[in-house]
């Protein structure tokens, strides 16, 4: 009885991830069809999921993720231990180079940023806090991914082969760990145009005693821009508030 309860737990709260950019609404017909459960079932996973706060109605017979998921985000945040150091590090940051600072993080499957802290002339971005970012287009998930273990990069590699070969990287195995080997000895990643073309940024790893990684910083920097900026020193500077943050994390 307990096994078949926690089965139905696990379908009831796959419903949430049935929500992305192109279904931003889901009825409980296509809940039940996705989920492969009856149509009663359906009905009763929207229902159980309304009541607590995490679904809405959004008209039409149709749901939408519901108020609940904001407050939890507003503890999430509270509660993050990275953004507790990270935060001040990032106005400083900005307040040196006058650029965006965006923090990001590896949670689960996704690459998501977590935190941003405006410059003086805040650039617009397609992807923020909450919207899962390319895995391999970009500053920031390159330096995550370049603090995988090997095993856990082939895990990757295998599994998307078509969003490599999108994002113009490697599509060989041994070519492929090596590019992301070399951005590891670097210790910074200099994106252009990548994930949006108007678009540059230097990232950083945020790293961990062990090896693996908090997350990364970022600046982001209009692309016009990045051909007349001091890079190294931008590098510098952002790898600088990087172990900042790593030390105040691990102590």
């Amino acid at each position: 009885m307990e096994e078949k309860s926690a089965t139905s737990l696990e379908r009831m709260l796959r419903v949430l991830d049935l929500f992305d950019d192109e279904h931003l609404t889901r009825t409980a017909e296509e809940i039940a069809s996705l989920l492969d459960v009856s149509l009663p079932t359906g009905y009763r996973y929207v229902k159980t999921l309304g009541d607590a706060g995490l679904l809405q109605r959004a008209g039409d017979s149709r749901y939408a993720l519901g108020p609940r998921i904001v407050v939890l985000d507003y503890y999430i945040r509270r509660a993050d231990p990275l953004l507790q150091v990270a935060i001040p590090h990032m106005a400083e940051l900005v307040e040196k180079t006058s650029f965006d600072c965006v923090t990001s993080a590896w949670f689960g499957s996704q690459i998501l940023d977590t935190h941003r802290e405006m410059g003086k002339a805040p650039a617009t971005l397609s992807y923020g806090r909450g919207r899962p970012r390319p895995l391999f287009s970009g500053g920031a998930p390159k330096v995550i991914l370049a603090s995988f273990p090997p095993a856990s990069l082939r895990k990757l590699f295998d599994a998307h082969p078509g969003d490599i070969a999108r994002a113009g990287l490697p599509t060989e195995w041994p070519a492929f760990r090596k590019y992301y080997a070399a951005i590891r000895r670097a210790g910074h990643y200099v994106s252009r145009g990548e994930l949006e073309p108007q678009l540059a940024a230097i990232a950083a790893p945020i790293p961990k005693a062990d090896g693996a990684v908090w997350g990364a910083l970022s600046v982001v920097i209009d692309m016009p821009r990045i051909d007349v900026v001091d890079v190294p020193r931008v590098v510098q500077l952002v790898r600088q508030a990087a172990g900042r943050i790593a030390d105040e994390l691990a102590g």
